[in-house]
């Protein structure tokens, strides 16, 4: 693979994650419970705090694939790291899910004569597509540790 395909694809991900970053800094102070509330107040938000804390799986399987897509630059795609780093995307998104499932359970269960449905149709779109994600590590994971084992049996045959 040339390195201009995945230096084009660790620039994508690169601004994915800066407009999630950008996202996550603007988004509490637009948020509707967040009008009439100072600075602090906002950060300090129980719901904020857990979309930061639920950010993080993410941002872990961005740096998994940018840590693939260097060992696909060094010629290394089918090795034990690169195994460990789709192992590690298909965890992290797998852990994105149950933190999105968490959010809509609590937001069914505590929107206090707010419509829920908007939001709960959102995050189950997000599961979907984070889904296809771990599908998707999943089916590589297991493409790559064939081709890993069956490549340490022909160096232990020849």
């Amino acid at each position: 693979m040339k390195k201009g395909s995945t230096l084009f694809l660790k620039a994508v991900i690169v601004l994915i994650a800066l407009g999630v970053v950008a996202g996550l800094a603007w988004f509490p102070q637009s948020e509707g419970r967040a009008a009439n509330l100072n600075l602090v107040s906002i950060y300090t938000d129980p719901f904020i705090l857990y979309t930061y804390i639920a950010a993080t799986p993410f941002f872990v399987g961005l740096y998994q694939a940018i840590k693939l897509l260097n060992l696909i630059d060094a010629n290394r795609a089918f090795s034990e790291s690169a195994v460990t780093a789709l192992r590690n995307m298909k965890r992290a998104s797998l852990c994105l899910i149950g933190f999105i499932a968490v959010a809509l359970v609590y937001i069914r269960v505590f929107a206090q004569g707010d419509d829920a449905a908007g939001p709960t149709m959102l995050g189950i779109i997000v599961s979907f597509a984070v889904a296809v994600i771990a599908t998707a590590a999943a089916v590589f994971q297991k493409l790559f540790q064939n081709a890993v084992d069956l490549k340490s049996e022909n160096d232990l045959t020849v």
